[in-house]
């Protein structure tokens, strides 16, 4: 069990890394970062989904 936050809102995940909205929501919609849908919107992304998105994009 992990004792960190997994579950963000696409705005503070944009925000600790950097990152557009939409480079996010894009990903959600590849089905790539999985997320928690509030209807038709997202509401939560996985943080661990997009720490590997950004590593692979930037090779660190």
């Amino acid at each position: 069990m992990s004792l960190e936050k997994t579950w963000y809102t696409v705005e503070k995940a944009a925000q600790k890394f950097g990152l557009d909205k939409g480079q996010i929501l894009k990903w959600v919609e590849d089905g790539v970062v999985r997320s928690e849908m509030a209807g038709s919107k997202v509401e939560l992304v996985n943080i661990d989904d997009v720490a590997l998105k950004v590593q692979e994009m930037t090779g660190i």
